[in-house]
């Protein structure tokens, strides 16, 4: 009697088809965009991009390179909403929050009227704050905080509201443009309104990327989790979503060099509606100020003998790096016992940093008005980030303080922040290369690296002030609303 070897069922076949086609599409597209490196950024000299002329809607690289006149008042005073889900209220709010507010606060302070559009504080409700007069000059965003839960975005609620501002006859200005945080607006909405802008803090093409460095932090035994399965498998989808609605979107904001560039090359945004403007912070608030950084190591203990002092800032989670940043100086302070690591935020990794011993300094949570001390207390600023999906502005806010970094080399981070070698450090996201790194940054010492400190805080006071990217924004809203601001001379 012939044996027959029994059929797989069609349905199980199928099934590990898609599982396989859906892996090698995951891993596939982040290797090669790995290997895309924006050359906009990096190539083309800045020289000639302040002599650039044109028009701004097919510049390819961030319009914080041109030259914007901050001594000029704008030709027209604009009507703006901005659609953001949160507004910030606590002391130390998120970096989508600081964002909104330092560049609208400094489109009001220009004399721009801008309305935000926002989720109830968490805190006790509000009323409307900000203009004092509306026939006066606006120096703050007016504030409108829809009605529910604290914290919850409702987009329908804020976007009946933008309606009641828009068609108030007593009022009789209609808005000029429209500025949605992320998906603040959904396409649905975005696809009926022609003058509205949406910056991308994150794109999912970007997030997967991001998944894939966190699970390879993992330990050799350790199973990959079914949690980590599943959220890969549904973000296919989501790229390819992204990919179909992002066209309902009038104009497209980039937050660096090679979202432009994914936008325009996997996305398929039309050039002409794709605009890279990098995040500013306030220079006001972060300056070089040595006195005030020594007195702040004497504040938080660091020995006066110590050679060199690392530090880092932000919510102490995993997918910041902390597993690498943590393993590697459990290493490195071993061998070099005068080095010192100040940790700055709070997350779960905090009691592991302080369970490092005396090497390391973990503060915590700390106000905004105080980081300033901290940067000026360190020798250089590390970000192990696994999250290649916008910038951190802590970057920005190191170097405008005078200090070099160490970052994650990715495309986002190499084109647009650490342009040139001379800025810092760069390492693939694994403990053993930034361990690599840190040797480097120790074999240097403090004098070299307060060299490269200082090249960083010349070029962040030409790309990375809150005045330029709002003098950007500015010139982007003026030409939705008149083509001919679009022309740069």
């Amino acid at each position: 009697m012939a044996l027959t070897k029994p059929k797989r069922p069609l349905l199980s076949l199928q099934s590990s088809l898609a599982t396989t086609l859906c892996f090698v599409i995951v891993f596939t597209i982040p290797a090669l965009l790995l290997l895309h490196t924006p050359t906009n950024s990096i190539c083309t000299n800045l020289s000639t991009q302040k002599s650039w002329s044109g028009d701004l809607r097919f510049a390819e690289f961030a319009w914080n390179r041109l030259r914007f006149e901050n001594d000029i008042p704008p030709p027209v005073s604009l009507k703006i909403a901005v659609f953001t889900r949160k507004w910030p209220t606590s002391s130390v709010p998120g970096g989508m929050e600081r964002h909104a507010h330092t560049l609208h606060t400094t489109l009001a302070q220009r004399g721009h009227e801008v309305h935000v559009f926002t989720s109830p504080p968490n805190d006790e409700p509000k009323q409307n704050v900000g203009i004092q007069s509306r026939a006066s000059p606006p120096l703050a965003p007016l504030i409108h905080w829809h009605e529910g839960e604290p914290g919850k975005w409702r987009y329908n609620k804020a976007w009946e509201q933008y309606e009641e501002e828009e068609n108030n006859n007593d009022r009789n200005r209609p808005f000029d443009v429209i500025h949605s945080e992320s998906v603040a607006l959904p396409f649905h909405v975005a696809r009926r309104v022609s003058n509205l802008a949406v910056s991308w803090h994150g794109i999912a093409l970007e997030s997967v990327q991001s998944s894939i460095y966190q699970d390879l932090t993992r330990q050799p035994n350790e199973p990959i989790s079914p949690a980590f399965n599943d959220s890969l498998q549904g973000m296919i989808p989501k790229v390819i979503n992204e990919i179909r609605f992002f066209h309902d979107y009038a104009h497209h904001v980039a937050i660096s060099d090679s979202c432009g560039e994914m936008l325009r090359d996997v996305y398929q945004i039309p050039s002409r509606r794709v605009h890279v403007i990098v995040n500013g912070v306030n220079e006001d608030d972060y300056q070089q100020d040595l006195q005030l950084g020594n007195a702040f190591k004497s504040k938080i203990g660091v020995p006066k003998n110590a050679s060199l002092v690392l530090g880092i800032a932000g919510r102490l989670v995993k997918d910041k790096g902390h597993p690498l940043l943590y393993e590697a100086f459990s290493r490195l302070k071993q061998k070099h016992k005068d080095v010192y690591l100040v940790v700055v935020g709070s997350g779960p990794w905090l009691q592991r940093y302080r369970d490092l011993g005396p090497q390391v300094i973990a503060l915590g949570s700390m106000d905004p008005s105080e980081l300033r001390a901290f940067y000026n207390s360190i020798d250089i600023f590390v970000n192990p980030t696994l999250r290649p999906q916008g910038l951190d502005l802590t970057l920005m806010e190191a170097m405008m303080s005078g200090k070099p970094v160490m970052a994650s080399r990715f495309p986002s981070i190499k084109g647009t922040i650490v342009v040139n070698d001379e800025f810092g450090f760069m390492f693939a996201p694994n403990t053993e290369s930034l361990l690599e790194a840190l040797e480097l940054v120790v074999a240097e010492g403090s004098k070299r690296l307060a060299q490269r400190g200082k090249a960083c805080q010349e070029y962040a006071s030409t790309m990375f002030t809150a005045r330029k990217m709002a003098l950007a924004y500015e010139r982007l809203f003026l030409c939705i609303k008149n083509e001919t601001f679009c022309i740069y001379n």
